[in-house]
């Protein structure tokens, strides 16, 4: 059976046909219909027919999407796709292809992806971190996602940055509503940000990478903050999951001083006498979420 996976997005709708071996038939792409929750469950049915008239339907769906399903109200919540919020998007998804649907976040299925066929294919317990706009996480346990009772399992980014320097507290403000939260400062917007902060100057994440790599000494300490931070986040996880592999994605995964220097710099944070987590970036890159969401129906 042909299983369809759908990556939502806030400016685009992909979605990918996948074999039960794995491999992949075909993928179409569709611009999201911003603000329009109509339009958003019409473009996704769409997709979905299109795959299924190439490639054999009728198939299994399953949709990364931004925010979640909340357990208590049935409701989405905590997504940036603001128009999705307060929605049964599930149940309407659901009726309007007149099958059952399975949704989980995005990040849950880019470390569904990479535990099934990617970077940590084979591990018993996967961590999966997402690195862009903003710092979301999964879990995978011996090829299982794990969400939770409140859904929420792997989201690491609104835990406070972990031991604290005296000029990080009380952090940046977040929109969760607290201050210091990972997320403000491991996201992209976050390292900018701090950025910003020491030199007067706005830089976005990539170009302070290519700066810092070109000699620009404020570059190369904020890059140096950057991945302190990262090291002591990914310590707390390595203390409470104690993962086999930490898979990165997301924009910030592709600077290659992530894969040598935070492994070298969380062992005095990690409550064991030594580490052998294996730190690693992610195999199939952004196509991790739509593979991830398509796996949500196991074969």
């Amino acid at each position: 059976m042909v299983r369809v996976g759908i990556d939502l997005g806030g400016t685009k709708i992909e979605g990918v046909a996948l074999a039960d071996d794995g491999r992949e038939l075909g993928r179409v792409r569709r611009p999201t219909p911003r603000n329009d929750y109509h339009g958003t469950v019409a473009a996704i049915v769409a997709i979905v027919g299109q795959l299924e008239q190439q490639y054999g339907g009728p198939a299994s769906v399953g949709v990364g999407m931004p925010g979640i399903i909340s357990p208590a109200t049935g409701l989405v919540k905590n997504a940036n796709s603001t128009w999705l919020i307060g929605r049964r998007f599930d149940e309407d998804l659901a009726s309007a292809l007149r099958r059952r649907v399975r949704l989980a976040n995005d990040a849950n299925c880019f470390t569904l992806s990479e535990a099934a066929d990617g970077a940590a294919e084979g591990a018993e317990v996967v961590f999966g971190v997402i690195l862009g706009t903003g710092v979301g996480g999964g879990v995978v346990v011996e090829g299982r996602l794990i969400e939770g009772a409140h859904h929420i399992a792997g989201e690491w980014g609104h835990n406070p940055l972990p031991w604290p320097m005296d000029d990080e507290r009380p952090g940046p403000a977040c929109y969760c509503g607290r201050h210091g939260c990972i997320e403000t400062f491991l996201s992209g917007p976050g390292f900018a940000h701090d950025f910003t902060a020491h030199t007067k100057r706005a830089l976005d994440a990539d170009a302070i990478v290519v700066a810092a790599h070109r000699g620009d000494s404020a570059a190369a300490a904020a890059l140096g903050r950057y991945l302190g931070r990262l090291a002591r986040g990914l310590a707390s996880v390595i203390n409470l999951l104690d993962p086999d592999v930490i898979v990165l994605g997301g924009g910030l995964s592709n600077v290659d001083e992530i894969y040598t220097s935070v492994p070298a710099r969380w062992s005095p944070y990690v409550f064991s006498d030594e580490v052998h987590t294996r730190l690693v970036r992610a195999r199939h890159g952004d196509s991790s979420g739509v593979r991830g969401a398509a796996r949500l129906w196991r074969a």
